[in-house]
């Protein structure tokens, strides 16, 4: 890869401004409890980075949002076989109910790629078709999982409901 030049850095470093804020708001919904959205974002580009130039990419945001998607995940897998081996040898572990309220706690507990797509159609507004192409999915995998993660937000709030 032969060295940028000065007016190439000035066009990464612009693009990256201009992707940063909405990119920081999507890691801070998919990323775990115990991962800094700067951190997941930071790590996302930097795999990016490893491999080209965010100018190279025609949609540099969907790429990072992937990225961060299936690093939520990663994260999400280690955590759960941790909390497994504690269990198992009889310690406890602190959970977000500790530290959140509950109603973001449910939300917490979906998968990072089921609150991606809920954060992307209800807060971002965007569509399915859209969802999909940021997300490296189709449109009705994209369907799919909002219809997943409302479910199971509802069956967790009707239980609280029930219980309470």
């Amino acid at each position: 890869m032969a060295r940028p030049d000065v007016s190439q850095l000035d066009e990464e470093a612009r693009l990256f401004s201009d992707l940063y804020g909405p990119l920081r708001r999507f890691a801070a919904v998919v990323g775990p409890i115990d991962v800094d959205p700067d951190d997941l974002l930071q790590e996302a580009v930097a795999q990016l980075l490893r491999r080209r130039r965010l100018t190279e990419l025609d949609e540099p945001g969907a790429y990072i949002r992937r990225t961060m998607v299936n690093l939520a995940a990663n994260h999400r897998r280690r955590f759960a076989r941790r909390r497994g081996a504690l269990a198992r040898f009889g310690a406890s572990s602190a959970s977000a109910n500790d530290v959140y309220p509950s109603d973001l706690n449910d939300l917490l507990r979906l998968p990072p790629p089921e609150r991606a797509v809920l954060y992307l159609c209800e807060v971002e507004g965007y569509r399915y078709a859209e969802i999909g192409r940021l997300l490296g999915c189709s449109e009705t995998a994209a369907r799919k999982r909002a219809l997943r993660g409302r479910r199971r937000l509802h069956e967790a709030l009707v239980g609280e409901v029930a219980d309470g």
